[in-house]
Order: C-alpha cells, then sequence, then structure tokens
C-alpha cells in the first residue's frame, strides 16, 4: 500500500485559499496570490523536494482545471515533467472534459476509490483542492500532510480545517524548518488513536498550587 500526502499551503490563521494568483477562485475572495510574496529559494527548494518520488495526483476539480490550463503547455523543468507524465485523479461532482494527458474521473464512492488509488501507486499528492482535503481529513484518508504555515494573517477565506476535521492525532515526522521570509514548514505523519485529555494542575506537570507558604 502506497502513502497519500497532502500538500497544503496556509496562513498563521490556516487560511488556504487562492495562494499562488488572483485568478484562481473567482468567489471574490480579496487575497489571491498571497503566498507568492513570500516564497524564497528556502520554501522553493522545498516544495521541489516535496514532489520527488510522486507517482499519480489527485486533485479537486478547480485545482485541476487551473493546473490543466497551465502545466501541459510547459516542457522545461522537473515539476512540469513530473506532473505531465504522472496519472492524474479529479474528484468532481459533474462530468468534466478532463483534456490533460492522464486524467481520470474519480466516481461517487470517492472513499472506495481513493483507497483503490493508494494500492495502486506508491506515492500519491493531494495539491491544494480544499473541498477534496475535507473529504480527505474527515475519512481519514490520507498518511502524510506537509504543511507550509504563512507569516500572515488575512482573517478571510477558506480554512484549512474549516468542517472536514475529526479529532485525530498527527506526528511530527521532523524539526519545524523556518524560511528567510519567515515560512515555517511542517511535516506530519497520521497516527493511531485519538487526541487524549489530561489535567495541567495535575503533580506531574509541575503546575499544581502549593499552599504550603
Amino acid at each position: 500500500m502506497g502513502l497519500i500526502h497532502i500538500e497544503l499551503f496556509a496562513t498563521l490563521d490556516l487560511v488556504g485559499q487562492s495562494p499562488g494568483g488572483p485568478d484562481e477562485d473567482p468567489s471574490g475572495f480579496p487575497f489571491g496570490g498571497w503566498q507568492a510574496p513570500l516564497i524564497d529559494d528556502v520554501t522553493g527548494a522545498q516544495i521541489s523536494a516535496a514532489y520527488e518520488g510522486t507517482d499519480a495526483l489527485l486533485l479537486g476539480r478547480r485545482t485541476y482545471d487551473i493546473f490543466a490550463a497551465y502545466w501541459p503547455h510547459q516542457s522545461n523543468g522537473e515539476i512540469a515533467e513530473l506532473f505531465n507524465s504522472v496519472p492524474k485523479y479529479v474528484a468532481s461532482r459533474g462530468t468534466p472534459d478532463l483534456p490533460w494527458a492522464g486524467s481520470t474521473r474519480l466516481g461517487a464512492d470517492l472513499a472506495r476509490e481513493v483507497r483503490e488509488i493508494r494500492d495502486r501507486h506508491q506515492h500519491v499528492k493531494v495539491v491544494g483542492s480544499l473541498d477534496l482535503v475535507q473529504t480527505l481529513l474527515r475519512e481519514k484518508l490520507f498518511d502524510r500532510l506537509d504543511l507550509w504555515v504563512h507569516p500572515i494573517v488575512l482573517g478571510v477565506g477558506k480554512k484549512v480545517f474549516d468542517g472536514g476535521a475529526v479529532p485525530t492525532n498527527l506526528t511530527l515526522l521532523g524539526p519545524p524548518v523556518a524560511a528567510p521570509a519567515g515560512t515555517v514548514y511542517l511535516r506530519y505523519a497520521l497516527a493511531d488513536g485519538t487526541p487524549r485529555t489530561g489535567d495541567m494542575s495535575a503533580p506531574d506537570h509541575g503546575l499544581a498550587h502549593d499552599d504550603t507558604h
């Protein structure tokens, strides 16, 4: 069985909407392209490294349309070569045309088909596609979560965990890495179980009140 990797760019208030450009989402979101001024060489290298070994893309319809309008016309660069060569699986409620070579629309039973995709491929990358991400989070149908947190607060926009998250444990795979522009790269793996609770005033936490003085 392979791994499903979710790749997400978010603000400090965890807005993940339209990071790449003002025309990504025509819904009236006023900060489209918020990520562009914060990209530096370190973050760029992290993003490129994150795609190494990818053998399939899993995309929502809107992200697919953006990618399909751009990447097939790019012939230079490792990312272009990768994206144009691997299979693309598209989650859509409609029956859109999928002109990008290697594209397949997923059916109504998304969870079952995603599990089958994970059985067929070693490293499946989910890029953007917030609505699809909500489903994967809710179903715990992911194995890795790469999250780039940028040093801005927007106050509006679709959030990474908005409406799809369920109680979930994650394991940090390595130390957070901060880029010069202030973006922090966090790499997580899905872990077993659900979050536990405790009492910070318990003696073993060292925060119990001392009434002897």
